[in-house]
């Protein structure tokens, strides 16, 4: 498994073999020794699974938990964009965008640390994105910055109209959850 560092300071996509064959393929998606070499505790405190449809966004979601929550993520079925956003308040890349694509039958995954802001945008008729958390969900603690915030400008690979939850459509801009002091601190 080899690793490459993105945009967002800590965060980095993950490549493993995909062995296909004529029964489908084969891959290994989180190899705890991959994240040790980076420095990375990944503690697994929770798995995810979401199924959408296209031009579906989610996010950009994240966590104030005091805990922190960290997340690997990676496509199980069909294509998607995964988006990041530091939100982390000191980070050297403070709002700082990456993108990456992810497909159910490439190499990839991505590492996002704690407080990061995460989204993704389904590009296949369906996809499903799998999440492994270092800490569970808690409503208090998640927040939502406006996926379409013209200050952070995330390139949403949309093909239609972005399908969007009422709750995402009516989140605080990143300047808004800044000056409310709703944003996570960078710890180095």
């Amino acid at each position: 498994m080899s690793a490459t560092a993105l945009a967002v300071e800590g965060a980095y996509v993950l490549a493993s073999p995909v062995w296909p064959d004529e029964r489908g393929f084969f891959r290994e998606w989180f190899a705890r020794s991959a994240l040790d070499e980076l420095g990375v505790e990944l503690t697994v405190a929770q798995a995810n699974l979401s199924m959408s449809k296209r031009d579906v966004v989610r996010g950009l979601h994240y966590s104030v938990a005091p805990e922190g929550q960290a997340k690997l993520v990676t496509c199980a079925y069909g294509t998607l964009v995964d988006v990041l956003v530091d939100v982390r308040e000191g980070s050297p890349s403070f709002r700082a965008v990456a993108t990456v694509e992810l497909a159910a039958d490439a190499d990839r995954a991505v590492y996002l640390p704690a407080g990061v802001a995460h989204g993704f945008c389904v590009t296949s008729e369906m996809a499903a994105l799998c999440y492994l958390l270092t800490s569970p969900y808690n409503a208090p603690m998640e927040l939502e910055i406006d996926p379409f915030d013209p200050a952070i400008a995330v390139p949403w690979p949309l093909s239609g109209p972005a399908k969007v939850s009422d709750k995402d459509r009516a989140a605080p801009s990143l300047a808004a959850r800044r000056a409310a002091g709703e944003l996570p601190r960078y710890l180095a």
